[in-house]
C-alpha cells in the first residue's frame, strides 16, 4: 500500500525545471571585460563623430603665428610645425583610421565566412583549391604582403581596401571552414539532412549561425590589425595621403621634433594604443559572452 502511494506521489510531483541560460544583455552587463571595452570603444567613436563640433579648428587650417606651440587654452594639445591644431587633427585622424579599419574588414569578413563555410560543408575539389590559395597567402609575412600590394596597386585609401580585400579573407575562410567541418558531423545536422531539408537550407539556417560567432569575435581584433597597418603605412608614406589627417602621418611628422615637442608624436601614439586596447577588450568580452555552455 505504501509503495503504491509513494509511486502515485512521484507521478504527480513536478519535474525540476532546467536552468535557462541568461540572456545576451544580462551576460553582457555582468561581463567586466566586455563592458570596459564597450565603454572605451563608445567613447572613441563618439569623439571622432563629434569632431566637427569639438574639434574647434579645421584639421588642415594653419595658424602660422603659433607654430610648434605647446598645449594652451587656444590650442589644447598644441600645434605642429605648420600651425595646425593637434587636437583637431587627432579627432579627424581617428575618424579616418576607424572608417578605413572597419570598411577594410567588411569584405574579407563576408567573403571569407561565405567561402569557408561552403568549402567546409561541401568539401571536394573546391575545398582543395581554396585551401591551397589560403596556404599560399598565409605563407607570406602579413605586413610585407600588405606593403607590397599597396605599393603595386597605388597608395591611399583605395590601395588599402584592395590590399586587405585580397589578403585578409583567408583567415576568416580557414576559421569558418574549421567550424563547419566540426558542425556537419553533429547529430542535429544529420537529423536536418535526414528530415529532407536541402543543403542550402541546412547550410544557411543551421550551420552558419553556429560557426559565424568565432569570426565575429575575431573581427574586433582584425580591426585593430587593420588600424595598425594603416598607421604603419601612413608612417611609411603609403597610407592616407596629406593633407588629410591620419595618426600614422602625425607620428611621422612628430618624430622630427621628439627633442623639443614630444606631444606631436606621443598623442597620436597614445590614441592608437587606447583604440587597440578598447577593441581587444571588446573582442575578448564577446568571446566570453558568445561562448556556448
Amino acid at each position: 500500500m505504501s509503495a503504491a502511494i509513494t509511486a502515485s506521489v512521484a507521478l504527480i510531483e513536478p519535474e525540476p525545471e532546467v536552468a535557462r541560460r541568461p540572456s545576451f544583455k544580462s551576460r553582457a552587463l555582468h561581463n567586466r571585460t566586455f563592458m570596459a571595452g564597450a565603454v572605451m570603444t563608445t567613447t572613441i567613436v563618439a569623439l571622432v563623430l563629434l569632431a566637427p563640433v569639438i574639434g574647434r579648428y579645421s584639421p588642415v587650417g594653419q595658424d602660422l603665428l603659433h607654430t610648434l606651440s605647446g598645449p594652451s587654452a587656444l590650442h589644447w594639445l598644441g600645434t605642429d610645425e605648420l600651425g595646425r591644431d593637434t587636437w583637431s587633427r587627432l579627432l579627424y585622424g581617428g575618424r579616418t583610421d576607424l572608417q578605413v579599419g572597419v570598411l577594410a574588414v567588411v569584405f574579407p569578413f563576408c567573403f571569407g565566412v561565405f567561402i569557408g563555410t561552403v568549402c567546409g560543408y561541401l568539401g571536394g575539389r573546391l575545398d582543395s583549391i581554396v585551401m591551397r590559395v589560403v596556404d599560399v597567402v598565409l605563407a607570406f609575412p602579413f605586413y610585407v604582403l600588405i606593403i607590397a600590394l599597396v605599393f603595386f596597386v597605388g597608395v591611399g585609401t583605395h590601395g588599402i581596401y584592395i590590399a586587405f580585400a585580397l589578403t585578409d579573407w583567408v583567415v576568416y575562410a580557414r576559421m569558418a571552414r574549421s567550424g563547419t567541418m566540426v558542425a556537419r558531423t553533429l547529430d542535429w545536422v544529420a537529423a536536418a539532412e535526414g528530415g529532407g531539408l536541402s543543403r542550402a537550407r541546412v547550410l544557411w539556417r543551421h550551420i552558419l549561425p553556429n560557426t559565424v560567432t568565432q569570426a565575429i569575435v575575431y573581427s574586433m581584433s582584425d580591426i585593430v590589425i587593420v588600424i595598425l597597418a594603416v598607421v604603419t603605412l601612413g608612417y611609411l608614406g603609403l597610407g592616407i595621403q596629406p593633407p588629410a589627417p591620419d595618426w600614422g602621418s602625425m607620428i611621422t611628422d612628430g618624430q622630427n621634433f621628439l627633442q623639443s615637442d614630444q606631444w606631436m608624436a606621443i598623442m597620436p601614439g597614445l590614441a592608437v594604443v587606447f583604440t587597440g586596447i578598447s577593441l581587444s577588450l571588446l573582442g575578448d568580452g564577446l568571446a566570453d559572452i558568445l561562448r556556448p555552455e
